[in-house]
């Protein structure tokens, strides 16, 4: 009855803190059916259009950029706090905003709290689970973006169903949010999770590893104990205080110096070619894409809503053998097959192969993905650092994920209108295929090892 409690504590835990991953999917997602009536009923330019859109990533390398001293000054719980205050705020703004500028504004905002929850979440969870679960509670985050992605694109697709359907001669804000400007409600939809989010965090405890750090160690050993029982508690709370003293004071100085450094640079090399390898591409521009193999001439909304169903159900396949399998054979064999399944895509736009034989490969490389490079980023990223530098080494990584997504979508329409579908597709392949080798050169097991007992074995600080 005991350890049901305690899984029922963590699980329950996990998934309030994954409700941040939820929230970045649908706010990152939900642009996509807000784009174009926006440009109608602003005019906007070109130019505009651009900055509509990208302008939340500027909000993002902020977001990343504060949140990891923030929560190590304040705590990770407070820090979540904020994320869904802003998350609260750009939804409810942007539904009201009377003008293009108040727009950019609230999408910045927005950008933000993807910034501050795409760090400080997968930072928590991993500092909470125990170590035999650890990899498929960081990875319930990374199903908790998809799930969030799914619903931006199911609740687009609803409303502007509805909106196509509904009486024009009524009036009222409901009537403008969902049906004359059904664009408001789309992004009004957020604040149910975003609220949900806020009012939750206040039954989750704060990280006992943060606790400890700063010498509260009875909070510490009081949460430790719902996690893993009075035994393992003591024990664990020792080595945490135990690692704790054999750091030096955490901050970029100390990150920057080996054997930190090396390990950065293999966060940073593994979470820049997971977005190279053209994931975003896939799921920003599928409807293009199968549109150019025949396969879809319509409802574009409706396919992608069939991209997050896939996306989401595959990541199951992370959750169920991360902990018993490994991380580092999930990433090998996910890595390699994903560059062979983009090369067979590519390879059907070059002999011009469409319909359903090219969503085989497309599918399979969502299949491959979502069990691999897509979520195990996070994994790794949030275990291998010492408690010291680890929020601010997640927040690097990060930010290297934010630039590298930037620069793929700034790329992906000059490379298929410069060098075609195909040879870009080859491209992404070489990407996998350089993630693989780098991965089987660099890469550590880690499954079922404390945190403090991963910094030590790798020699990361010295006992």
């Amino acid at each position: 009855m005991k350890n049901s409690g305690t899984r029922m504590f963590i699980t329950g835990i996990t998934l309030i803190a994954a409700l941040g991953g939820l929230l970045f999917g649908f706010d990152v997602a939900v642009i996509s059916g807000i784009i174009t009536p926006v440009k109608a009923q602003y005019m906007l330019t070109s130019s505009q259009e651009g900055w509509f859109v990208s302008c939340a990533l500027l909000g993002c390398i902020a977001g990343v950029a504060v949140s990891g001293t923030l929560s190590d000054r304040i705590g990770r719980k407070k820090v979540l706090a904020l994320a869904a205050c802003l998350f609260l705020i750009s939804a409810t703004g942007f539904a009201f905003a009377s003008s293009y500028t108040l727009l950019i504004c609230f999408r910045l905002l927005a950008g933000m709290g993807v910034g501050v929850a795409s760090n400080i979440s997968p930072l928590y969870i991993s500092e909470l689970a125990p170590a035999s679960r650890r990899g498929r509670l960081v990875i319930s985050y990374q199903l908790a973006i998809t799930i969030g992605i799914l619903l931006a694109y199911c609740s687009n697709l609803a409303i502007q169903r509805y909106a196509l359907t509904a009486a024009a001669d009524q009036d009222g804000w409901i009537h403008r949010l969902f049906v004359t400007e059904y664009w408001r409600g789309m992004f009004f939809v957020g604040v149910i999770p975003a609220a949900a989010f806020f009012l939750l965090l206040a039954i989750v405890p704060e990280s006992p590893r943060w606790l400890a750090g700063k010498g509260r160690t009875d909070e510490a050993r009081s949460i430790l104990e719902k996690i893993n029982g009075a035994t393992t508690a003591a024990t664990e709370l020792q080595a945490i205080i135990a690692a704790a003293t054999l750091q030096s004071g955490g901050g970029l100085r100390e990150l920057l110096r080996p054997p930190l450094r090396h390990l950065l640079i293999m966060a940073c090399v593994l979470t820049a070619f997971s977005q190279f390898s053209g994931i975003n591409a896939v799921i920003y521009y599928g409807p293009t894409i199968m549109k150019a193999s025949g396969i879809v001439a319509t409802d574009t909304l409706f396919y992608q809503v069939l991209l997050g169903a896939a996306n989401m159900l595959f990541t199951f396949i992370a959750i169920w053998k991360v902990d018993s399998l490994g991380r580092r054979p999930l990433y090998l064999a996910g890595s390699l097959c994903a560059a062979v399944t983009l090369a067979l895509a590519g390879a059907c736009f070059l002999f011009n192969i469409g319909g359903w034989v090219m969503l085989l490969p497309v599918t399979g490389f969502l299949l491959f993905f979502a069990f691999s490079l897509g979520p195990l980023k996070f994994v790794i990223a949030t275990e291998i650092f010492p408690t010291s530098v680890r929020s601010l080494a997640l927040s690097v990584c990060i930010l290297v994920m934010w630039i590298s997504d930037w620069l793929l979508n700034l790329l992906f329409p000059i490379l298929r209108e410069g060098i075609g579908v195909a040879a870009t597709f080859f491209i992404f392949a070489g990407c996998c295929l350089f993630s693989f080798f780098y991965a089987r050169k660099h890469l550590f097991e880690t499954k079922g090892k404390s945190l403090e007992d991963i910094t030590i074995e790798e020699n990361i600080i010295h006992p």
